[in-house]
């Protein structure tokens, strides 16, 4: 099979891109992959195994419909990470998150349809249901997102979903939870505060701290990822949990002990706006139809993730002074 991964040299679409290439991924031992990225700040070609025999690099823009058309041609799927996902970013400017999310969605399934590519999992997030009090989002739950990013990635659902009720295409969606692992670009708020608490730096909280979030190791996301690719079913909507909450103090509190820093790293800074309160995803679908269950416990993994910051330091401070910027604000942020 002959893949293309769109966004695959970000944090999620590299780590899917490397553990298939590595065999992970049953039915891809063989399987062939292009990766497609525009290289923007989020985007890093270090992130991909440079000279792999079965990995093509192709630097581009999903909005560029003749470069879309030409490359295609000879795959049998695509997994379509590429995406602007930083929440604050879209609160200071949306224009670019509504041409990426919306117009760079249609344009590839438009490009699918022009060249027969039948295959499409369109990756999304958790943060297009909106903010709920208590219980948990089924996928039959109504959009209603809260910031420019989220409802960008909503309106991509919905093209997404059309393109199959109205041409046939074979699209499935997922919408996962709050995402960490390495590789994750340092705006977001796990990366952003080990960093920063790494540097001797301190860290900046929202608010009281209260706002919980499930959350999902990226390893356990792509492995389901590669599940709905193999069996999920055209037109469906596919929720991918980490069956945990964290309220975002707490995150911090266990980075600090992590790290070795104490209470007086944290600063409280004024909340974001349109902060959604609490996340939480009912994954019963996936687990039901497609064997699905997180393996990597949040304290084993987040633990695993500071290492990894901890002993890839020329990673990290590279991609952070690169892109830096001065204001305070994170984000807690699932994809891309």
């Amino acid at each position: 099979m002959r893949l293309l991964v769109t966004g695959g040299a970000g944090f999620i679409g590299s780590h899917f891109v490397r553990t298939l290439l590595d065999g992970g991924y049953e039915g891809h031992e063989q399987s062939r992959v292009t990766v497609l990225d525009k290289l923007t700040y989020a985007g890093n070609r270090d992130n991909l195994p440079a000279s792999h025999p079965r990995l093509e690099f192709v630097r581009g823009d999903i909005c560029d419909a003749e470069l879309l058309r030409g490359l295609l041609p000879g795959h049998d799927a695509v997994v379509h990470f590429a995406a602007e996902s930083h929440v604050d970013r879209s609160v200071d400017s949306a224009a670019e998150f509504v041409a990426t999310n919306v117009g760079g969605t249609q344009t590839l399934l438009d490009a699918c349809l022009a060249t027969g590519v039948g295959r499409i999992v369109h990756v999304s997030t958790d943060e297009v249901y909106g903010s709920i009090a208590e219980g948990a989002w089924t996928e039959e739950w109504p959009l209603l997102p809260n910031s420019p990013y989220a409802a960008s990635k909503a309106a991509s659902d919905l093209i997404a979903r059309a393109y199959w009720r109205t041409h046939g295409l074979n699209v499935s969606i997922t919408r996962c939870s709050n995402n960490y692992g390495p590789y994750q670009h340092p705006e977001k708020l796990i990366p952003l505060f080990t960093t920063n608490l790494l540097e001797g730096r301190t860290v900046p909280l929202y608010g009281d701290g209260r706002n919980v979030r499930e959350w999902l190791h990226v390893d356990d996301h792509c492995r389901a990822i590669a599940l709905v690719l193999a069996g999920g079913r055209p037109g469906e909507i596919y929720n991918i949990g980490g069956g945990n909450e964290q309220t975002n103090r707490h995150i911090t509190e266990r980075l600090l002990e992590l790290t070795g820093a104490d209470a007086s790293m944290v600063r409280r800074v004024a909340d974001r706006k349109g902060h959604d309160l609490r996340y939480a995803l009912d994954e019963t679908k996936i687990r039901e139809e497609l064997g699905y269950a997180p393996r990597i416990p949040f304290e084993q993994g987040l633990a695993g993730t500071v290492a990894w910051y901890r002993d890839n330091p020329g990673w990290w401070k590279a991609v952070k002074h690169g892109t830096e910027e001065s204001r305070p604000q994170h984000t807690e942020g699932n994809a891309s």
